[in-house]
């Protein structure tokens, strides 16, 4: 078994002390050695040693030390060892330390006193601390402040032992007495902690006589006062408006931390509007004065439970909450915009806007490491104002267009898609944003984000003027044509001397041939064949990003320039008159086309052009060759309206989701109407009014009713036993957060009372045992609960075993019924969340652990098995229900859900139909732990082939 000490000390196994070697040094007068040896027997102790041999070495040589590290060492030794048999009395031996004590309690240096009565808080003997009580009541009139603390704590802990009220009969009185007259404010704290411990209504009587004082104690003492109120508050709600004066008048306190403490109960005593204002209030002003950022972490927490209960209050401080901004940590900066897009309304959107725009400016600066991350967050917050309040768009978008060409590619995709969405949605701007789109497009350095924007001109290029300069853009990035070119070199080469051919060839005209290996040769009629490699055309010097792109390899890049230009030639065709201009574009189109189908065939592309782009190029030249009018349609108008209908289902899933968080429960018809304005209000204040009213809207609409979901509890019930063991045992779990709570019943079924019962528990896996349970006497056919706590610290499947042991009269040895198993479920830690399509590909990315797991399943249905996974995992359906509509055989899916610890698990589900009406395909799981993606794993292949 542990012992309980106040002190950890590291101990090697390896190298244990020989006890004959600690007597040996304890009996020598080497104080140093003493020392050495005291540390040795502790440590031997703390560490299952009982070496009982040492106890009467340490009382003859020991105990007479004056040495005040001795001194310490001999009660750290004295709280460790064992004072009582195994039926609870004390030992014989331990009125021996008795008279010790009672010297030391006498002591004429102070550190000794204080230090003794120190380790009579943790003495749970009555036996022993009752000689000992006249010397402990000597000491509240010591005349050092360190002794006089520790014999209030000394005395509080002796008056709460099971006898202690008749060791200290007026111990209450006494310390009222003390604490109207200490000077000392630790001693003062500790006496009204001991009032408030042992005699609740004393120190409320001590606080309301002293409520003019309470701003100028301590901040220690204040702390206690704060604990003491919301104590008195939990019994005793109906007077909980004089103390929240209390608590208001601290708001002002000097001491950060009863600021906090303040605020905290404010919110938990009143949802009052006043005193939810101030508490944000508080919360706002420590965020900006505090520099450590655990603790601006733990203050942004706090605002959005408030956001999460209290919106209305909320949004009048949103200004506040984003002064937060200012601190250069990404995490402090994420949760405050995190916080503050959901306080966004038509009366404060403008304010907040102007403070991102400023935000993003100082972003350009590039003092600061991770300048780039910032601007995308910031970028992704003013996409989501403009998206709710449209009006505040044209503020903010041609700032925003600033950034196409950023070096950070996710900031400049975050704004191309965020231009995407505004020209549809705010048709004023088209014009504005197509212009500047085309004036900046040659900045646009990123592979990802030329497509999104090529796309924005191909279908929003309306005009004469509009298509033209779009096509006269495009043209210019791409630079001259065509995109290589095959040079005649004096002298061959060496790959052209060995794949030279024997005869040589005397023409009339020189003409570029084609070797079997696919290079190029040029003849001559005034010399022999010579053969060179093709080079690259570097173009005009207005030549740019299209061109240098393509160079890469990126073809598909290439397939969307000849989509933009068809559906630009063919628009071009609906507004100009002129069939000899419109001719001469195409044909211009048309070269471009064929020259990137020859890069992409040719030996200078870094590989050759991919199926899907080559197919895409070729459906191109097709089409321009032979247009018609039911291909323009498709081409000019459904493209856009799959756009607009994509756009719509986003807005409508946003507004769900919205409805979901807001949902509340309305009264009854049948309810009675409170007229609060015909009560009486004799000697309320504002605040005490403001918070019956709460109460009454709360009582009104159903949220004091709490039902309980009897089913849901019966199933965390866990049978560790059988039923024909001696011992029946069975476990309620609950799961919160970081900590697992087992309450385990245990009942004795035989006609024995068992002795030294304890519950032995051991995990596997991230899991923690907090603190190990203590040894129990059961009588006979009686049951008890005992409780144990598991800390958890990461997202990942565990496991709580362990048994029962326990003595009998009849037989010496330990009995151990073991335990069955108890498999801590990953669903426990995971909810449902929402993530952006371009962040979960992100993730996707990054994230170094996959589990794969095959469809394994009897269900038929794809939709209905997406659902059944959805509902196994706990996970949220990233992909649009319109993207997994029908009947076409095949369904791919992504699935997002976040732990209670912050980490990100992603699901994406492909699964197809066979002919036999089976499903198969893969359930492929990403997260950045390995944990989680095996947990998850796991659970899908047990749960995947059921329904239920």
């Amino acid at each position: 078994m542990d012992k309980s000490s106040t002190m950890l000390v590291h101990y090697d196994k390896g190298t244990p002390a020989v006890a004959n070697e600690i007597k040996e040094a304890l009996e020598g007068n080497d104080v140093e050695a003493k020392v050495d040896a005291m540390k040795k027997a502790i440590m031997l102790l703390l560490n299952g040693e009982t070496i009982p041999q040492l106890f009467i070495t340490i009382i003859r040589y020991v105990l007479p030390s004056e040495d005040h590290t001795i001194q310490k060492l001999l009660l750290l030794y004295l709280e460790l060892i064992e004072k009582t048999d195994s039926k609870g009395k004390v030992l014989p031996e331990m009125i021996l330390i008795c008279q010790n004590l009672r010297n030391n309690l006498q002591h004429p240096n102070e550190y000794i006193r204080g230090v003794t009565l120190r380790f009579l808080c943790r003495m749970k003997e009555t036996e022993i601390v009752e000689p000992l009580t006249p010397s402990v009541l000597q000491n509240l009139e010591h005349r050092h402040p360190f002794v006089r603390r520790n014999a209030i704590l000394a005395i509080m802990s002796i008056y709460k032992l099971p006898q202690g009220d008749q060791l200290f009969v007026d111990a209450p009185e006494m310390i009222e007495k003390v604490l109207s007259t200490e000077q000392d404010p630790s001693a003062k704290r500790n006496a009204f902690l001991m009032l408030f411990t042992c005699a609740e209504e004393r120190a409320v009587n001590y606080l309301l006589s002293n409520v003019d004082k309470v701003s100028d104690w301590n901040e220690s003492l204040q702390m206690v006062v704060l604990e003491l109120i919301r104590s008195v508050c939990k019994t005793k709600p109906a007077e909980k408006g004089k103390y929240i004066k209390i608590i208001i008048s601290l708001l002002s306190a000097t001491s950060s931390a009863v600021i906090y403490e303040c605020a905290g109960t404010l919110v938990s005593l009143s949802s009052a509007p006043t005193a939810i204002r101030a508490a944000a209030n508080t919360y706002c002003q420590l965020l900006l004065s505090q520099s450590d950022n655990n603790v601006k972490l733990i203050l942004l927490d706090r605002l959005y439970e408030l956001k999460t209960l209290h919106r209305d209050i909320m949004v009048e401080l949103i200004i506040d909450v984003l002064r937060a901004l200012s601190s250069p940590n990404l995490d402090i900066r994420r949760k405050t915009l995190d916080i503050s897009l959901d306080l966004i309304t038509h009366h404060n959107i403008n304010e907040v806007v102007q403070m991102l725009k400023k935000e993003v400016v100082k972003t350009q600066s590039g003092e600061l490491e991770k300048n780039g991350e910032y601007r995308q967050m910031l970028i992704q917050a003013i996409h989501a104002c403009a998206v709710k309040f449209p009006e505040v768009a044209s503020t903010v978008v041609h700032l925003l267009m600033d950034f196409l060409g950023d070096s950070n590619v996710a900031s400049a995709l975050d704004v191309v898609v965020f231009v995407r969405e505004i020209i549809e949605t705010n048709p004023k701007l088209r014009v504005s944003i197509i212009t500047r789109l085309l004036d900046t497009f040659y900045q646009i350095r990123a592979g990802k984000v030329c497509p999104c924007a090529l796309w924005i001109i191909g279908e929003y290029c309306l005009s004469l003027s509009e298509v033209e300069s779009g096509i006269s853009t495009i043209t210019q990035c791409l630079g001259e044509l065509p995109f290589y070119s095959v040079s005649e070199e004096s002298e061959p080469t060496e790959t052209s001397k060995k794949i030279q051919p024997t005869s040589s060839a005397m023409v009339s005209s020189r003409k570029p041939v084609i070797l079997a290996d696919g290079t190029y040769a040029t003849q001559s009629a005034a010399s022999e064949t010579t053969f060179s490699s093709p080079t690259v055309v570097q173009g005009s010097l207005t030549s740019g990003n299209l061109r240098a792109l393509l160079l890469t390899g990126d073809f598909f890049l290439g397939a969307v320039v000849a989509c933009t230009l068809t559906k630009l030639v063919l628009r071009l065709e609906e507004v100009q008159s002129s069939k000899t201009e419109v001719n001469k574009t195409v044909t211009q189109a048309l070269l471009i086309m064929v020259s990137m189908l020859q890069l992409g065939q040719s030996p200078v592309s870094p590989h050759p052009i991919d199926n899907d782009s080559y197919e895409r190029i070729v459906l191109c030249i097709k089409l321009l060759c032979h247009r018609n009018d039911e291909m323009k349609k498709i081409w000019l108008e459904s493209c856009r309206q799959s756009f607009v209908k994509m756009i719509s289902e986003k807005q409508l899933r946003e507004m769900e989701e919205l409805k979901a968080k807001t949902q509340t429960t309305h009264a009854q018809p049948d309810d009675l109407i409170d007229f609060f304005h015909l009560k009486s209000r004799k000697g309320m204040s504002q605040l005490e009014l403001e918070d019956q009213v709460q109460d009454d809207l709360k009582r009104a609409t159903g949220e004091f009713t709490k039902d309980e979901n009897d089913a849901n509890k019966l199933n965390r019930i866990l049978q560790l036993t059988g039923f024909s063991d001696p011992v029946y045992a069975e476990a309620y779990v609950t799961v919160h957060h970081y900590d697992i709570a087992l309450e385990v019943t245990v009942i004795n079924r035989t006609k024995e009372t068992l002795q030294n019962l304890c519950l032995e528990l051991a995990t596997m896996g991230d899991l923690k045992l907090v603190e190990r349970p203590q040894n129990y006497s059961l009588a006979p056919e009686r049951s008890m609960q005992i409780k144990a706590n598991i800390k958890v610290s990461s997202t990942e499947t565990g496991v709580i075993f362990g048994n029962i042991v326990y003595e009998t009269s009849n037989v010496m040895e330990r009995n151990v019924v073991v335990l069955n198993d108890i498999h801590i479920d990953i669903m426990d830690y995971i909810s449902p969340a929402v993530c952006s399509e371009v962040a979960f590909r992100t993730m996707w990315a990054e994230f170094e652990w996959e589990n794969k797991v095959a469809v394994n399943t009897t269900i038929q249905n794809e939709r209905e098995f997406l659902d059944h996974i959805i509902k196994s995992t706990n996970m949220k359906c990233l992909t649009a229900p319109s993207a997994i509509e029908g009947e076409c055989g095949f369904l791919a899916a992504n699935l997002y859900a976040k732990s209670v610890f912050g980490e990100d698990a992603l699901v994406n589900v492909s699964i197809e139909k066979q002919t036999d009406g089976a499903l198969s395909g893969y359930i492929r799981i990403r997260s950045k732990t390995q944990g989680i993606a095996l947990s998850l794993g796991d659970k899908i292949t047990l749960k995947q082939k059921g329904s239920s």
